[in-house]
């Protein structure tokens, strides 16, 4: 059903559910809106709008009439508290910025009142899977130097060498049945000792996906409960101290917050082996990057990271084209799916249609 124009508003035919999404919410999220169409369309007349880039008129001087409308979701539309009045029949909605609630604690008391159920986003979990996919990526990655070798092919034939240095066997060197860098954690990843701090919905993920290749996975996460841990196939470690001691794969994955800023000191990175690998997928604030760059730059880890202290990383930055460095433009997230899980997150809260 096309919303049809009466001078500068919309006036819409009756029927039961309004999506209206400004361009300025795609220009974050370009394929959660349409997915939002799509899960509500099996269950009844929906009206979808999508208004013009120029557009930032609130959302009670768009709609003229919104009789007959009983679930409501604006993307990147404004609101006053006078905006609600506009739809009598309102049962259900959600009002949301890129990264925001837009419905005020005054607008949402008024709609609480008429008995409106206000529905929040509970949560980041929309990234979970493509976050924690993408971190054993960087990780096989990290362990196999895949990027390094891809690069290098490119303009050189080295790479398809294998043979030792002079043509003479050593032991623990490069053969013809060895291609990885012995001075840092490679090869296959079971049996690794993989060391993660956190064990949180991204954490727990990243852990099971380890596990179930065999590797020993220990975590550390105040904040979680047992079962994070059980469900994941990890050991729970209770001190971080000793969680970093034996890692061969140091993996710090949890949000930044106030409380874990920082967690990660300059003596838990400088407690870790030499050769360790250290990836990063979550928020590089959470450990001390000064550390981490003065063992990297030495030589004493290896770093495959896609977030970083500094972004985006200047051209000159050293830790650039490091053959122990795997580097990714903080891209782990932004996935279709998580667009996709983004909109379901809220569309299940609304009530089932009949």
């Amino acid at each position: 059903m096309t919303p049809m124009l009466t001078g500068h508003r919309l006036l819409l035919s009756m029927n039961n559910s309004l999506i209206i999404i400004h361009p300025s919410f795609d220009r974050t999220w370009p394929f959660v809106a349409d997915h939002f169409a799509v899960l509500w369309q099996p269950h009844g007349e929906l009206q979808f709008i999508r208004l013009k880039p120029d557009d930032d008129r609130v959302l009670g001087d768009i709609i003229d009439d919104g009789a007959g409308i009983t679930r409501l979701v604006t993307l990147g539309v404004p609101l006053t508290e006078d905006c609600p009045q506009h739809f009598p029949d309102l049962c259900e909605m959600a009002a949301y910025g890129p990264y925001q609630n837009l419905i005020t604690p005054a607008i949402q008391t008024a709609l609480i009142k008429r008995g409106v159920r206000v529905y929040q986003h509970p949560s980041e979990g929309f990234w979970g899977q493509s976050v924690s996919e993408y971190g054993l990526a960087l990780t096989l990655c990290g362990l196999r130097r895949i990027p390094q070798l891809h690069h290098q092919m490119l303009t050189r034939l080295a790479p398809w060498d294998y043979e030792p240095p002079n043509g003479i066997g050593t032991a623990g060197g490069r053969g013809h049945q060895f291609g990885d860098d012995p001075n840092f954690t490679n090869g296959s990843l079971h049996g690794k000792r993989v060391r993660i701090v956190g064990a949180g919905n991204i954490a727990s993920r990243y852990a099971s996906f380890c596990h179930m290749l065999g590797a020993d996975v220990a975590a550390y996460d105040p904040f979680a409960q047992e079962p994070n841990f059980h469900r994941a196939g990890s050991r729970r470690e209770w001190h971080l101290d000793r969680l970093v001691r034996d890692a061969e794969i140091f993996v710090p994955m949890v949000p930044l917050t106030d409380k874990t800023r920082g967690i990660v000191t300059r003596e838990h990175i400088y407690a870790l082996p030499r050769g360790c690998l250290v990836v990063m997928v979550t928020r590089a604030l959470i450990c001390n990057m000064q550390a981490i760059r003065e063992r990297v730059l030495n030589n004493e880890l290896a770093l495959a990271a896609d977030v970083f202290d500094i972004e985006p990383l200047p051209l000159n930055d050293p830790l650039l084209g490091r053959p122990n460095v795997v580097h990714t433009p903080h891209n782990a997230g932004r996935t279709i799916q998580a667009n996709q899980r983004w909109a379901e997150a809220l569309a299940d809260q609304f009530l089932p249609t009949p």
